[in-house]
């Protein structure tokens, strides 16, 4: 394996034909087979501004377990268009150790302050009004080496906060949703919603890695974050009882329980359980607003959103998660002809 600093073309900028070289972070690499039964590599190249798919059509399999394990690899290769998307076929791939400092490049990183958000999330949890609740949060903050990753983990693979950060700068978003809207709801019951919201997804942290790009850890791919989220819960709410004195009604646990395995909403994407209390419900509509809206203006309105031509475009292509095309114009933001 060797180490370098080489720079790299952005992502976002990548040209749609002619050579390209650099160092990039590995998501999914996969063994593929053509039509003639040979094996090629696959993977997607990911670096703080984008990603893009890539294929070596002749490739030395013995070679796979190391880019499996690495992260990072200096590639060089062929840009091309397939089916309107830009993709890469590599002449070269190879394992690389990068350093701290190119971290910065080579993995999407939220833009907003991460210690601000997380006192916001410590403040809104410390207003919490039932005891045994207010306990219960103090257990998961105090946990250090949980609230460390926490405050660093994304919050998908890919989707919607896709982004060192994204799990703690999502689930600020979704506390402060809840804190607009609660009133207009005043017999939804605020603690619920809020530890709801807190926890779940707070899971990620375990099922999800991102010291060598971002991909699933043995207990992500064997548990997930959903069935760890509520095995979790029973422990720390055991743990806030003992400590503080103030036992979680079992009925309350079991309800936090419910929106954690519940969250996803239908079974087709994840959900154990279809939402079955009020607060459910509105912890899961309120996760797929912020992912839907969050992936929906990532998609459409960050800066040069670029067709395959290299032209702003109007529409993006579609984006498979939403199931469709967006368009990208804000109209009342456009110039007048």
């Amino acid at each position: 394996m060797t180490t370098t600093t080489q720079k790299h073309i952005d992502l976002r900028t990548m040209p749609t034909s002619g050579y390209v070289q650099g160092v990039y972070s590995i998501v999914n690499p996969q063994i593929g087979t053509t039509r003639a039964g040979k094996p090629f590599f696959k993977c997607l190249l990911r670096d703080a501004t984008g990603e893009a798919p890539a294929r070596q059509w002749t490739f030395d399999e013995s070679t796979f377990a190391e880019l499996e394990s690495t992260g990072f690899v200096w590639i060089a290769g062929q840009a091309q268009v397939y089916n309107g998307q830009t993709q890469l076929i590599l002449d070269k791939i190879q394992p690389v150790e990068v350093s701290d400092e190119d971290l910065a490049a080579l993995l999407p990183c939220t833009s907003k302050d991460i210690d601000q958000m997380f006192n916001e999330v410590r403040e809104l949890l410390g207003s919490l009004e039932h005891p045994a609740m207010k306990a219960l949060a103090d257990a998961y903050l105090n946990d250090e080496e949980m609230m460390d990753r926490f405050r660093r983990a994304p919050a998908a693979m890919s989707l919607h906060h896709a982004w060192i950060g994204g799990l703690l700068e999502h689930t600020h978003q979704l506390l402060k949703l809840a804190e607009a809207m609660l009133p207009l709801y005043p017999k939804l019951n605020r603690d619920i919603v809020l530890m709801g919201l807190f926890l779940h997804d707070l899971a990620k942290t375990s099922e999800l890695t991102w010291d060598k790009g971002f991909n699933y850890t043995a207990d992500g791919n064997l548990i997930g974050h959903i069935v760890r989220g509520a095995v979790w819960l029973q422990f720390k709410a055991a743990l806030a009882g003992k400590q503080s004195g103030h036992k979680l009604p079992p009925a309350a646990l079991r309800v936090l329980q419910h929106i954690i395995i519940s969250h996803h909403g239908t079974p087709e994407f994840g959900a154990a359980k279809l939402p079955s209390t009020p607060e459910a419900i509105f912890v899961s509509q309120l996760d797929n607003l912020d992912a839907k809206t969050s992936m929906g203006l990532s998609a459409s309105r960050e800066e040069g959103t670029p067709n395959v031509e290299g032209a702003a475009s109007e529409f993006t292509d579609k984006i498979w998660s939403l199931q469709t095309r967006l368009y990208c114009p804000d109209p009342l933001a456009a110039e007048e002809l």
